[in-house]
């Protein structure tokens, strides 16, 4: 479980300096990441460690991560802001 200090500092983790990733992260974490079950909130860790040039790729849907932890978080993010 994560402590609203971890929260914190997550969320200051999705200010990434680049505004494609910003509007995806910064709200994510502000309205989403709390209610993730334990795993997904673990894999949005994993996430955040990733380099901005991969982040960028991945969420304009130019290339997947080879990861599988990464791809699920990353769908799941992108659900959120492209509902069917």
């Amino acid at each position: 479980m994560f402590t609203e200090d971890d929260v914190r500092r997550l969320t200051w983790q999705c200010r990434r300096g680049m505004l494609e990733l910003d509007v995806l992260f910064v709200p994510f974490m502000q309205e989403a990441f709390r209610d993730l079950a334990f795993e997904d909130q673990q894999r949005f860790v994993k996430l955040l460690d990733c380099e901005d040039q991969d982040l960028f790729v991945w969420f304009m849907q130019r290339e997947e991560p080879q990861d599988e932890d990464l791809k699920r978080i990353i769908r799941i993010m992108l659900e959120r802001v492209q509902p069917a």
